[in-house]
């Protein structure tokens, strides 16, 4: 099966529209690194990522009177971007059916190769079954978007173009962004193949571990959800092949969080000037991870950027984010006296740190909060220290670097204690963010208990996050808890967070 795959890897149809692009070593990356780090730099394609390859080679072996039905495939909108093009190419009709969560920038360069759009559902699964209803109805030629041995044969591509432009250097390591599986399964399957030595280590996000959970499993598994900050990867099930090889090929997979996403992001921006998406920064994100765990000092690494096809609107999320990812930023809560001239000390004992944000919530005539936001030139050694400096001098102090209800919602809101509300729960809601989710949660809400509290930010194609403050009598609470579990909404009860008590409760 292996030696199959080979062959169809090296006989793969993908520069009739795909272009063999760089291998780039990144010099302040591999400084900070220690290693030689190297970028795939999949980015440049014509449709801004790899799915290009893998999606023009399944669609060029179909048959002249195949073709000439059209074909269709389901996407979060890079695969959609290289079916479209490739459709276009062959002077074929195409259908794609996208979630409604694809970030803008995905649909319109879709829709600008001729291709017809349908906006369906919140993940890439409910597009799926919505594509697989329009193959029967239509007969129409489906293109999968990772599970299927076409297109594993065209990603394949990649490996073939790191292994020739690497030359003679000693690879330890090659990073592969994992949704599916399909550009994983074909780098992994011919590396494996000629250089057995080079370790293939794939990398998906802590909120998408597909890949990682059917490996520790042994078996497929089915995610009850997927995170969409990384929509490129926001893949519920890995395929039934992509799996096989990978079990046979592949030597980890290790997870990232937002966060760390984030600092990838700018890390590859600052050596390249270019901005990938989330998914698209998922290996650099995973190799420094792998760094930071297992130090090696003088080898080279490869990672492969994937896609750029990031909505411009994102990357308000992606700075904040960044800071915190590369520990270049620390959220502090800290109690200082309630009289005049305690600010003022405070910012003395900061000294020549930049402070990123400031704000106060009045506690008592006693005591007053403070959240600020520090930069940091020296990652966790320079907040420990920090940390360990106010309490010395008598300041008693939370981090609040990790809080995910601090991060969101506090470091954004004004306000105080609430002095005459009773009975009020505070929660924390996630759901899809799509036009119109807001006013969804509002109405699902109802009217049956008082809103006190409520704070919601936009952050692109993120989960939509939500802090709700509502007023519950305590005779109501059994009847409420009901409510709450058959809304259908991820939710977290906020009263034992310490951001809530410092400044909400």
């Amino acid at each position: 099966m292996t030696d199959k795959y080979i062959e169809n890897i090296l006989n793969a149809r993908v520069y009739d529209v795909a272009r063999e692009t760089p291998l780039e070593l990144v010099p302040s990356l591999s400084k900070r690194m220690n290693c030689r780090v190297y970028l795939k730099r999949e980015d440049m394609q014509p449709v801004f990522s790899f799915k290009l390859r893998g999606a023009y080679n399944k669609i060029a072996q179909l048959s002249d009177d195949v073709l000439k039905k059209g074909v269709i495939c389901a996407s979060a909108g890079n695969h959609a971007q290289g079916v479209a093009l490739s459709a276009n190419k062959l002077g074929i009709p195409a259908i794609i059916v996208m979630p409604l969560t694809t970030p803008s920038i995905k649909v319109e360069s879709v829709r600008g190769y001729g291709a017809e759009i349908v906006l369906i559902g919140d993940t890439f699964d409910e597009a799926y079954e919505h594509c697989m209803t329009l193959v029967e109805e239509k007969g129409l030629t489906f293109i999968h978007p990772f599970d299927d041995p076409d297109v594993i044969a065209g990603q394949g591509t990649v490996a073939v173009e790191i292994l020739r432009q690497c030359g003679d250097d000693k690879i330890e390591a090659i990073f592969v962004p994992v949704g599916g599986g399909g550009l994983i399964a074909g780098v992994a399957v011919y590396v494996k193949h000629l250089r057995p030595e080079i370790k293939i280590i794939g990398v998906e996000p802590d909120d998408a571990p597909s890949m990682q959970q059917a490996l520790l499993k042994g078996e497929r598994v089915v995610l009850d959800q997927v995170g969409i900050f990384a929509d490129g990867v926001a893949v519920r099930q890995v395929g039934e092949e992509t799996f096989r090889i990978a079990r046979q090929c592949v030597d980890e997979v290790i997870l990232v969080s937002t966060d760390e996403i984030c600092a990838a992001i700018k890390d590859i921006f600052d050596d390249t000037r270019a901005i990938m998406e989330p998914a698209g920064a998922l290996a650099v994100a995973g190799l420094k991870k792998h760094i930071e765990n297992s130090p090696m000092r003088d080898k080279t690494l490869i990672a492969i950027n994937s896609g750029a096809n990031m909505n411009f609107d994102r990357l308000r999320h992606v700075s904040e984010r960044a800071e915190l990812g590369e520990q270049r930023e620390a959220l502090l809560a800290v109690t200082i006296p309630e009289k005049p001239g305690s600010f003022r000390k405070f910012c003395e004992v900061m000294g020549r740190r930049g402070i990123t944000e400031f704000n106060y919530r009045y506690a008592d005539n006693k005591d007053a909060h403070i959240f600020a936001g520090v930069q940091l030139q020296n990652g966790e050694k320079e907040k420990t220290g920090l940390l360990a400096c106010l309490e010395s001098l008598g300041y008693p102090v939370l981090d609040m670097t990790d809080n995910e209800m601090a991060k969101i919602h506090i470091r954004y809101m004004v306000g105080g204690h609430a002095q005459k509300v009773t009975d009020e729960l505070v929660y924390r809601f996630q759901f899809p963010e799509r036009p119109g989710a807001l006013l969804q949660f509002l109405t699902n809400m109802g009217e049956d208990w008082n809103i006190s509290l409520f704070h919601y930010r936009n952050h692109g194609a993120d989960y939509g996050r939500i802090l709700v403050g509502i007023q519950v009598p305590e005779d109501e609470r059994d009847v409420f808890d009901q409510f709450l579990q058959n809304l259908g909404y991820l939710y977290w009860e906020e009263h034992g967070n310490d951001a809530y008590k410092l400044f909400l409760g």
